[in-house]
């Protein structure tokens, strides 16, 4: 395993993490035992992030991960997240020492190693609310805090207030923009970038051809870039990726993951997965070596900003990069 420091706080983490969301439904159905077996697996594979939020699963999927890391706290740096509710946004002060407390209680911890805002609340000043979280380290309930889909501007202003140790947004080969706008201000303020969904939601492995290979009650039947006009031009760039992953005898998923990882030394990669065969073969990334010849031909074989549709509904879309 390779580890990357956690922005200025004392963390260190896997260069690859794993996502829990897709455990509590969100992708189609989950089972929990299997849902464990995973996460044990990559606790002994080196992976040492773990990645949940109180909206997942409306907070089955904190249960869960408590219940796999029960007897092995100490192998887990533990993050997630709050504010994500329904109907919007939540970041009113009151709000974060209650989301905090539950989230303590479901996660079955003393402290949270990062503690996320889910979604900027537009209505409250990031100040207020990064102050409160703030409260929550002095209090020892919480280690270090990120954010989640804040813009540079907002991203400012919050570590003006208290260190932000990692900025966690979508980022893929796939889907670049806006991820590769707020690079450079989380380098320059020493935080890490934490990019989520970093296959696409599974467009990147090749395993999509047409809407009908996604399950019945699966979130992404209803993202644009999954839809039939979106999904043929999408599925020309994923040609041009299995193209050079078979040149060098990786999978794609293994080819975008690498790429990913050498955008930068702040840049954690987060892929989900209920499949102990995804877990594996997505962390045979870390064996792959591209020079830099290799990285600009990706890159061009897939442009910023050559994906169709957006990635998310047009309501969840104006709630990221605020």
């Amino acid at each position: 395993m390779q580890f990357r420091k956690l922005g200025s706080s004392s963390l260190e983490v896997s260069a690859i993490g794993l996502g829990c969301m897709s455990m509590s439904g969100t992708y189609g159905k989950s089972e929990d035992a299997t849902s464990i077996a995973v996460i044990h697996r990559s606790l002994e594979l080196g992976v040492n992030l773990l990645d949940t939020a109180d909206a997942y699963g409306k907070g089955h999927n904190e249960e869960l991960v408590a219940r796999a890391i029960r007897d092995r706290r100490d192998k887990v740096v533990l993050a997630t997240k709050f504010g994500n509710v329904p109907g919007g946004a939540n970041g009113k002060p009151e709000y974060v020492a209650q989301a905090c407390e539950a989230s303590l209680r479901r996660l079955g911890v003393d402290v949270i190693d990062l503690y996320y805002q889910h979604r900027v609340d537009p209505t409250v000043p990031i100040e207020d609310t990064v102050g409160a979280m703030a409260r929550l380290i002095e209090q020892g309930k919480v280690r270090c805090l990120g954010l989640s889909e804040a813009a540079p501007a907002t991203i400012r202003r919050a570590a003006a207030v208290h260190p932000i140790a990692a900025v966690q947004s979508e980022y893929s080969l796939l889907y670049r923009l806006p991820a590769e706008e707020t690079l450079p201000v989380c380098r320059e303020l020493n935080i890490a970038f934490v990019a989520y969904a970093p296959l696409g939601r599974s467009l990147l492995t090749g395993a999509v051809a047409a809407l009908s290979d996604i399950p019945d009650g699966d979130r992404r039947r209803d993202h644009p870039r999954f839809q039939q006009e979106n999904l043929a031009q999408n599925l020309e760039l994923v040609r041009r990726v299995e193209a050079i992953a078979a040149e060098l005898g990786a999978r794609p998923s293994q080819l975008v993951l690498a790429w990913l990882l050498a955008q930068g030394e702040e840049i954690i990669a987060l892929p989900g997965t209920k499949r102990l065969a995804y877990l594996t073969e997505n962390l045979g990334a870390l064996n792959v070596r591209l020079d830099g010849a290799v990285l600009a031909r990706i890159g061009s074989a897939v442009p910023a900003g050559a994906a169709a549709g957006a990635r998310y509904p047009e309501a969840q879309m104006r709630a990221v990069h605020i």
